[in-house]
């Protein structure tokens, strides 16, 4: 429904409305938090968390295997009110249910895989164990970029540890992350045990500081800008609390001269616009070797040109409509620096509000902006270098460290480059656009640091304790 509002404000309560990035209807209006929400939220958490964390694996299993066939059950509400609150398409809030679904499945399997080990102690008659238990309090911070997936993401391994949670939600997308907690609510997982705070913008940073401040908060995670993502590390220090970020990027491509073209062009054009390009593994650097560099500029050219661009609430586009006016302006700048500065646009820089054609420019150089800062729209950048040493080097030439690829057809060779690339992750012959539940995803330099995914989730979620047993009388030296 075209007009349809989602209204979760409380009643008597403030609120706020968000608003359709491309038509400017309102779509959904929430309650306007304050400190003493977010309070109130890690006082449920912490009230529900002896009860939650003493479920057995089974028990905590078998919920979350219910909120992902209730989450699918839902999807066609996920994709109605994903796609008004963003702009995303329809493709992308679909994939989103189905990659968080799966999340869900992911943690329902790690019940079971909380472990530890027995340690052989130097001391007689002791025996020692090193045992992982539930930390308590979880609060998740998640963006609206990926709404369903991150918002998911931030709770659902914590609750498979058997910590209770707290999701901070997106002000640009309040009502999809509320239908997140609804979902896991109606599965069986116990009003305490999952919370939302939804707030107005101006009022995020008292909630955010009011959560992570919260005694009973043990966790912290964080999925979304440097920028703010500094900001809670430095919060979280203060407080003490440990934190997982993951973080902005600018993921590089590299194109060896011994590449597929096609397949390389294949896998930019897909890693650079899906989404609009606002995925934090979206790729912004193409390195190319100068030895493919215009075959390649002219095959990925023609593929972006093909993509077809527009409001996705009317027809069917691979496009749709970036998250704001402002996200929008800020492409458009930094294309017009690049261009300034001898950047040549070989498709796109076409725009219609908040809607951006696919672009590709090519000869982008250290001295535009657009070559360090994330984008984090439909723009790539084609960087052109001169054998392996370079193409290395300029991977590493910036602040950030997330997802990252090496195209090449000797496998040995495109190996050897992806050991010395900075960053988290490292596809070949693959795009940088990759994720899957039970892998161990996250960053390094200013992409953040910890890991989301299987069992390397497990140790961010979970103390790990000394336990020992004596097993006989004790000799002491007085």
């Amino acid at each position: 429904m075209a007009n349809e509002v989602w209204d979760i404000a409380e009643a008597g309560k403030a609120s706020f409305e968000r608003r359709n990035p491309v038509s400017g209807n309102v779509v959904s209006r929430a309650t306007a938090g304050r400190v003493e929400d977010a309070r109130a939220a890690a006082d449920a958490a912490a009230k529900a968390f002896p009860g939650w964390s003493a479920n057995g694996p089974g028990e905590r299993r078998k919920a979350l295997l219910a909120a992902a066939d209730g989450l699918e059950k839902r999807g066609a509400d996920f994709i109605r009110i994903g796609c008004a609150e963003t702009g995303a398409t329809p493709g992308w809030m679909g994939f989103n249910v189905h990659l968080a679904a799966g999340m869900l499945r992911e943690a329902a399997s790690m019940t079971t895989q909380i472990g530890g080990e027995v340690i052989p102690s130097d001391k007689p008659g002791n025996l020692s164990m090193a045992v992982r238990q539930a930390a308590g309090v979880v609060v998740g911070i998640a963006p609206w970029n990926a709404p369903i997936i991150l918002g998911v993401r931030a709770l659902a391994l914590p609750l498979a540890c058997g910590n209770t949670v707290v999701l901070k939600a997106s002000e640009l997308c309040p009502a999809t992350h509320s239908l997140i907690i609804d979902v896991l609510r109606e599965a069986g997982i116990p009003a305490g045990a999952v919370n939302v705070v939804t707030n107005a913008p101006g009022d995020a940073p008292r909630v955010v500081e009011a959560l992570i401040a919260h005694p009973a908060v043990r966790r912290v995670n964080f999925t979304g800008s440097t920028k703010i993502g500094r900001i809670i590390a430095e919060l979280a220090a203060r407080y003490l609390k440990p934190v997982l970020l993951e973080l902005g990027g600018k993921a590089p491509l590299i194109v060896l001269d011994d590449a597929d073209v096609e397949e390389a062009a294949k896998a930019a054009n897909f890693g650079a616009f899906m989404n609009q390009g606002q995925i934090c593994m979206s790729t912004e650097r193409l390195i190319v070797d100068n030895a493919v560099a215009d075959a390649f500029a002219k095959t990925l050219a023609a593929k972006a040109a093909s993509l077809p661009a527009g409001n996705p609430a009317e027809k069917n586009v691979v496009l749709g409509s970036l998250v704001s006016k402002e996200a929008a302006d800020r492409v458009q700048s930094l294309i017009a620096d690049a261009v300034s500065k001898g950047a040549r646009v070989l498709s796109g820089n076409t725009r219609d509000g908040t809607i951006m054609t696919a672009t590709v420019l090519d000869h982008v150089t250290p001295k535009m902006a657009i070559y360090a800062e994330e984008s984090f729209g439909p723009v790539v950048c084609i960087i052109r270098v001169d054998g392996e040493e370079e193409a290395i080097s300029a991977a590493n030439d910036g602040e950030y460290g997330l997802s990252s690829s090496v195209f090449s057809n000797d496998i040995a060779r495109a190996l050897n480059v992806a050991k010395r690339i900075e960053a988290g992750i490292c596809h070949i012959n693959g795009p940088t656009v990759h994720d899957e539940a039970q892998m161990p995803f996250g960053g390094v330099k200013a992409s953040g640091y910890g890991r989301f995914g299987g069992k390397a989730g497990i140790a961010e979620f979970t103390d790990l304790r000394w336990i020992s047993i004596e097993t006989g009388p004790q000799r002491y030296p007085f």
